[in-house]
């Protein structure tokens, strides 16, 4: 590692709250950290950088209990410690928000808040107690619209992002992990949630903060550590001072331009998607727009504009109250998934973990999953034939490790999109829907998403895009949809309209 890769900061007299030295861990056929280090500082936002597969996701779990190194050292507030389990980490002051988040959603919020060390009064769960103090934890995070008695089933994304944020601070936690806590909220909300960090900052409060939006981090951190590869590739950089353009030689070993793939100038096929007047009561109402073959079209809006909503009534998750959606002309049953896929709409769902892939079974299996019938003879899959057609679309797709027996679950979260797109390619799709395709996905990764999306378009399928990135679904699409409050407020060609005009309608809800 060079002196320029190296910026290991070392206050004099001032011990770090965390010391992380020479942290190795091996999993079978794989060394997924090789010496990691990572000093974090009480009251400082130290954001972890890395591309996929660099080992951020096991060195956190590392620090939380879930994984033991095979080698190295952790000294917490002073003292070499071994944290053997969660319930250790969280024990010692350390508390871990997942981006894949671990609520339960039968249980209320005040429940999930405090599950693990519930309130209780001689040997009852004292529930007014508890309802009253996530209250104040929600009060805090700026999110008191959050009702602590609701199902946690029953709130979006966002909403349980923030029950998670709560869950940490019952904790009374002295270093918190935020793993992509931004990727699911709106700028709004990323605001609330910046204050809410500076807050516990300022209280000594550190913050380990990961995060594949390179703007947050100067904004919001203070010191960097960049990883790759499994090693440290520079720590202690100055958030603030960094070039990006720095911050990505570190990430990736070359320079990468972050530009999308130039709009062909081609004639586009007939109409492949028409959607009629949809409606659903307290999410969308009265939206219609046709989608071409080879056209990408964008859906731009805040978090809870009804844009996901949409996406999935279009495959038939959700039932339409009002309106139809037709492909190829022909029109689709409401609320019937099996008669979209039939017809050729395919779905990558916001969630990839949770609602599209099956994390224990072979990526083979994940790619096949859509087309199973093609490979069954006599009620047995013939998995010779299963694996050949998913050898193929992991080539084509250059899905990393190419290893279709893998199981899905090991693969950083570029590749496991990359699964979701091959699944419906080798489904031979006409209209692909995409919620959110490069959440929690490194900055090199989402150039090989581009792309592939743009070679989708290219070869005749009509694409729907969703992100919560504006920049994002300009860049990418060829018209973009303006959603707000359940409404279509625009329907351009997306060379003539910018992120400020958006965002001018989106919080204004005027159409321009």
């Amino acid at each position: 590692m060079s002196s320029r890769e190296s910026e290991i900061t070392a206050e004099v007299g001032q011990e770090p709250l965390l010391r992380m030295s020479g942290i190795v861990k091996h999993f079978p056929g794989v060394k997924a950290l090789d010496g990691i280090d990572l000093e974090v500082r009480a009251g400082d936002v130290h954001c972890l950088l890395g591309q996929n597969g660099a080992g951020k996701s096991t060195l956190i779990k590392v620090l939380a209990g879930a994984h033991q190194p095979d080698g190295g050292t952790i000294r917490w507030q002073g003292e070499d410690i071994r944290i053997v389990n969660p319930q250790a980490a969280i024990d010692h002051g350390i508390a871990t928000i997942y981006q894949e988040l671990d609520l339960v959603d039968g249980l209320t919020v005040a429940e999930n808040i405090y599950l693990g060390h519930e309130r209780a009064r001689w040997g009852v769960v004292a529930r007014t107690d508890a309802n009253r103090s996530a209250a104040e934890l929600l009060r805090r995070l700026g999110h008191p619209e959050v009702a602590p008695d609701v199902e946690v089933g029953r709130l979006p994304a966002a909403g349980k992002q923030i029950v998670s944020m709560a869950r940490a601070l019952s904790h009374e936690a002295e270093l918190i992990v935020m793993d992509e806590p931004s990727a699911v909220l709106d700028q709004e909300e990323v605001a609330r949630l910046f204050g809410v960090i500076r807050e516990l900052a300022a209280q000594g409060v550190a913050i380990v903060y990961i995060s594949h939006r390179l703007e947050e981090i100067r904004e919001i951190g203070d010191r960097v550590t960049v990883l790759k590869d499994g090693r440290t590739a520079a720590t202690g950089l100055a958030a603030a001072e960094t070039p990006t353009s720095e911050i990505i030689r570190l990430m990736t070993g070359r320079s990468i331009e972050y530009v999308f793939p130039e709009r062909p100038e081609r004639q586009l096929g007939d109409t492949v998607l028409e959607v009629s007047g949809l409606s659903r009561p307290g999410e969308f109402h009265d939206v219609s727009f046709t989608v071409a073959a080879g056209e990408v079209v964008g859906l731009a809006g805040l978090v809870g504009s009804g844009r996901s909503e949409i996406l999935e009534t279009i495959y038939g998750a959700r039932k339409a109250q009002e309106g139809t959606v037709s492909v190829a002309g022909r029109r689709l049953r409401a609320g019937r998934v099996g008669a979209a896929v039939a017809a050729g709409v395919g779905l990558c769902p916001e969630e990839r973990k949770s609602q599209a892939l099956v994390l224990h079974e072979s990526v083979a299996r994940n790619i096949s999953l859509a087309s199973l019938g093609r490979f069954a003879r006599g009620g047995f899959v013939k998995r010779r034939d299963e694996r050949r057609a998913a050898d193929d679309q992991v080539r084509a797709l250059d899905v990393r490790p190419a290893d279709v027996e893998r199981h899905a679950g090991t693969l950083s979260g570029g590749n496991q999109q990359k699964v979701v797109l091959a699944r419906w390619l080798l489904r031979q799709c006409r209209v692909l829907a995409l919620d959110e395709p490069t959440r929690g996905v490194d900055v090199g990764a989402r150039s090989e998403i581009y792309a592939l999306i743009r070679d989708l378009a290219a070869g005749g399928i009509a694409v729907v895009v969703v992100s919560s990135e504006i920049e994002e679904v300009i860049g990418l699409s060829d018209r973009v949809l303006v959603i707000s409050d359940g409404a279509l407020l625009h329907d351009g060609p997306a060379d003539e309209i910018d992120e400020h005009q958006v965002l001018d309608m989106v919080m204004e809800g005027d159409a321009a």
